[in-house]
């Protein structure tokens, strides 16, 4: 029974597995691109927040 079906569906079935598991990939390399981006700014943004007391410490102190 499993002889009897034509090679091309085995290609085709392949494909379609091949193709699920490369949008996978893709799908959990776009997520850690997407998390390293957003940590980086949020390190920004913490930047910004230290200069800005750092700023306002110095202007009460004068």
């Amino acid at each position: 029974m499993l002889f009897n079906i034509p090679w091309f569906i085995y290609v085709i079935v392949a494909f379609v597995i091949f193709s699920g598991y490369m949008a996978y990939r893709a799908m959990r390399i776009e997520k850690m691109l997407e998390q390293h981006y957003i940590e980086q700014e949020g390190q920004i943004y913490m930047e910004r927040i230290r200069q800005e007391r750092l700023r306002r410490k110095q202007s009460n102190s004068e």
